[in-house]
């Protein structure tokens, strides 16, 4: 049987600050990232987006989450864990990114027009 490698890396804009949980030994912030893309639709160009809840744990002693406030631009490492859970309404589940390793994304300055119409004619 292959081995399937649960794993994700992704960019994005923190929401809102992280919300953090001290417990004896360890920390976790939960926040979401708000992911996104440019879709091209006829003739327009439309930005598509969601949210995506991420939690990160850290021991106490190494704990730093110092980055996480909303509109931080934030790269992302880790893995989807399946929470599943039961109330009054009925069964629920979601997929919950955790990340292994988190960091500031460097910004990329935009290339000028005419450079992305010339790099895109040489990659043809």
């Amino acid at each position: 049987m292959k081995k399937i490698e649960n794993s994700f890396a992704v960019t994005g804009f923190i929401g809102k600050d992280a919300k953090i949980r001290q417990f004896t030994s360890a920390s976790v912030a939960r926040f979401s990232l708000a992911v996104g893309r440019t879709e091209i639709v006829g003739k327009e160009t439309q930005k598509v987006s969601a949210f995506m809840a991420v939690e990160v744990w850290r021991k106490n002693e190494s704990a730093s989450f110092e980055l996480l406030k909303k509109g931080q631009m934030l790269t992302v490492h880790g893995y989807f864990k399946p929470e599943e859970w039961s109330d009054d309404k009925g069964k629920h589940n979601r997929i919950v990114m955790v990340a292994t390793e988190f960091f500031a994304t460097p910004e990329k300055e935009e290339a000028p027009a005419e450079q992305k119409s010339t790099s895109k004619k040489a990659k043809k």
